[in-house]
């Protein structure tokens, strides 16, 4: 007998697309009910899985971790509501995790590059710039179609925020993934470092502190979004007190950055450009905390349906993946409320549901 799991409750399949009836077979989404009985009957309103668009599973402070702290990462996810995760960059290999049904599906970035003695240390693997292409070609053949570039760190010798590699050869760097078939995504804190990275022809912008409004026509004219990682910016003070005394530029520019990070989000967002949650956990970090991504993006001023949309629906086709449709892939989470208007409840997920087992309450029926 199949396994069937019935959603009694509102379905949401768009930002303000909703309907009833839904079912999960064998794992498997459909809008046709099924002859047989349901196993289980759950109620609440249903979404697709959210995603995490930048997030690092398998990293621990001092670089990669072990199998059991990954999977421990990782259901931390699961189980706030995080059903599919874009890797921005790990020391381990977590392959193996994708072919567990437990757990989040993974799309990978391989280890993220940075400069040499510029980042933090055991994290990525750093190259000099004269090796920067290879190891993009490199990391963009380990990889699920994805690249990650860390733009720009501080430079001590200059005391300030200062780009991680010349421009000409971030521009070569990003052609050998196109070549690849991979997309890459950069770290930028820095004003100039993303000028730098849309010169090259990047494809994501992370954290985009410096986003000034000169950036915004070549964000949209290029298509290329941002994720902010707002929980992670919320650290920038105290990195700026503990450089104070030894790098007071570097400080009062990490200070400024902070200050400026709601309104820089919402200026692009009003103007057009797409804008995905994610959390940036892993190394400081703490996983399981896409609800107050979400949340903090509704802080800087996205619509309540639009904060939700950065980790839902949009998220999810930006990444090529299913959203709630026929045939999909039973990745859903449920609420008590419509989170379109309570949104706090994406901290509380009711029940979650990946490829087609549950995890939370459910009515078992006899």
């Amino acid at each position: 007998m199949p396994e069937i799991i019935e959603f009694s409750g509102t379905i949401l399949t768009g930002p303000k697309d909703e309907r009833s009836g839904l079912w999960s077979v064998d794992g498997r989404l459909t809008f046709v009910r099924p002859p047989a009985k349901p196993n289980v009957v759950l109620d609440g309103w249903v979404l697709p899985g959210l995603v995490d668009a930048h997030c690092h599973v398998g990293l621990g402070k001092g670089g990669a971790v072990d199998e059991e702290t990954a999977r421990l990462q990782a259901t931390a996810d699961r189980n706030a509501g995080t059903l599919l995760i874009r890797d921005a960059g790990s020391a381990s290999d977590t392959r193996w995790l994708q072919n567990q049904p437990d757990m989040p599906r993974i799309i990978r970035a391989g280890r993220h590059i940075a400069r040499q003695r510029r980042y933090i240390h055991g994290l990525a693997e750093e190259v000099e710039p004269e090796d920067l292409v290879e190891a993009v070609r490199k990391q963009a053949r380990s990889g699920d179609g994805w690249v990650k570039i860390v733009g720009d760190w501080i430079d001590r010798s200059a005391g300030d925020l200062g780009p991680s590699f010349p421009a000409a050869t971030v521009k070569d760097a990003v052609a050998a993934a196109h070549e690849e078939g991979a997309r890459v995504t950069a770290h930028c804190f820095a004003e100039e470092t993303i000028d730098d990275m849309l010169d090259a022809g990047i494809d994501c912008i992370e954290h985009a502190t410096g986003l000034l409004p000169h950036h915004i026509p070549r964000l949209l004219d290029q298509g290329v979004p941002i994720v902010p990682t707002l929980i992670n910016i919320a650290t920038f003070p105290d990195i700026a007190r503990l450089a104070e005394a030894k790098f007071p530029r570097y400080a009062d520019h990490m200070t400024r950055l902070w200050e400026r990070r709601h309104g820089c989000v919402r200026e692009a967002f009003d103007a057009g450009v797409r804008v995905y949650a994610g959390t940036d956990a892993g190394s400081v970090i703490k996983h399981g905390r896409i609800g107050e991504e979400i949340l903090e993006l509704h802080r800087a001023g996205l619509p309540t349906g639009a904060a939700l949309d950065a980790a839902c629906w949009s998220a999810r086709e930006w990444l090529g993946m299913d959203g709630v449709r026929e045939g999909a892939s039973a990745d859903v989470v449920l609420y008590e409320k419509d989170p379109r208007a309570f949104l706090d409840v994406v901290l509380k997920p009711k029940t979650i549901v990946l490829r087609g087992h549950i995890s939370g309450s459910g009515r078992h029926l006899e």
